[in-house]
C-alpha cells in the first residue's frame, strides 16, 4: 500500500484536531462540519446517531464543529482532512482505493507489528481495543475519538495513568501501512534474564520512586557512565525498583529501575524519593 505521510506529519495532524478544532463524536462521521445538511445526513445514516441523545447532541452542534469517530479520524486525515468548514468532509476527499474504508477491527488487521508488549510502540502506530482505535502520539499518550469523557477527538493516557488526562486499557499496536515511520523508535528493554555481577540486592530499596530531577538512564552493563546511556526518566516519573542496585566507580549509588513504559536500567539514586 502506498504511503501517504510520514508519521511525524500525521501525529501533528490528530493531536492538532485533539487541541485546536471543535469535534463531536459522530458515528461514521470522517471529519464534516456540523451544518444543517450535514446534521441532518448523521442523524439519519446510522442507528447509532438516531438515538434521542445522540441526535439532541449533533443538532445542538455549531456549524464550526466536525464529526468524527474512532476509524474515520485515522481515515479523514489520510483522506485529506484540513479543518474547512466550507467542505462537506472539511476538506477530505472520500477514497477508499488509497485508505480502505474499513472499521476499526478491520485497520488492526492492516496493521503491521501487531504486538500486545507496548515497550517498543512508536508515535503514529494504531493502538487497538476491540470496536475501537486510536492513535499513538508519544509520551505514553494517544489521540482518540470516542464518545466517552469529552465526547469528541481527545487526547488520553496509554494503559499508564498520567496526571491531566483520562486513561484507557488498550490491548494490541501496530505500523498502520499508510503511514512511513520517520519517528525515532523507543528504546527496547534490556535482556533480565539474569543480574548482573555487579549488581547488588538489598530488598529494603524495593517500591515505587518519584524522579525528583531530570537524570539519565544507563543500560545494566555501565551504571554511572554517559556512553551506556538509553535515555532520560523525567521530574515526576514514577519509577519502580525490586531491591537491586549498583554503585559506580565515583562511588555514587544507582539504582536498577523500570519505567511506565516498560524502560529498564539504571538511574541515580539521588535523583529518587520513595513513594
Amino acid at each position: 500500500m502506498a504511503k501517504l505521510m510520514k508519521a511525524s506529519e500525521f501525529v501533528n495532524k490528530v493531536e492538532d484536531v485533539a487541541k485546536n478544532y471543535k469535534t463531536l463524536y459522530v458515528m461514521g462521521c470522517f471529519g464534516a462540519p456540523m451544518t444543517a445538511a450535514n446534521k441532518k445526513r448523521y442523524t439519519e445514516n446510522h442507528i447509532y446517531n438516531m438515538k434521542a441523545a445522540r441526535t439532541k447532541m449533533i443538532n445542538a452542534a455549531t456549524a464550526d464543529t466536525f464529526g468524527f469517530d474512532c476509524v474515520n479520524l485515522i481515515k479523514g486525515i489520510l483522506w485529506g482532512w484540513n479543518g474547512n468548514a466550507k467542505k462537506t468532509y472539511g476538506g477530505a476527499t472520500y477514497a477508499p482505493k488509497k485508505v480502505e474504508d474499513t472499521n476499526a477491527d478491520g485497520m488492526i488487521k492492516l496493521c503491521s507489528d501487531v504486538s500486545t508488549d507496548f515497550s517498543d510502540i512508536i508515535p503514529g502506530e494504531a493502538v487497538w481495543v476491540k470496536g475501537h482505535i486510536g492513535v499513538y502520539i508519544g509520551d505514553g499518550l494517544v489521540v482518540e475519538a470516542t464518545p466517552a469523557w469529552k465526547n469528541r477527538v481527545q487526547i488520553t493516557a496509554c494503559n499508564t495513568p498520567k496526571s491531566g488526562y483520562n486513561t484507557r486499557k488498550w490491548t494490541k499496536h501496530g505500523k498502520l501501512p499508510y503511514i512511513d515511520y520517520d519517528t525515532n523508535e523507543a528504546p527496547k528493554k534490556p535482556a533480565v534474564s539474569k543480574v548482573d555481577a555487579a549488581q547488588k540486592k538489598d530488598s529494603s530499596l524495593a517500591g515505587s520512586y518519584k524522579v525528583t530531577g531530570c537524570s539519565a538512564l544507563h543500560i545494566r552493563a555501565g551504571a554511572g557512565t554517559s556512553k551506556a546511556s538509553i535515555g532520560t526518566v523525567k521530574k515526576g516519573d514514577v519509577v519502580s525498583n525490586y531491591g537491586f542496585y549498583s554503585i559506580a566507580p565515583n562511588g555514587a549509588k544507582w539504582l536498577y529501575i523500570k519505567t511506565k513504559d516498560g524502560v529498564v536500567g539504571f538511574c541515580s539514586a539521588k535523583y529518587l524519593k520513595k513513594c
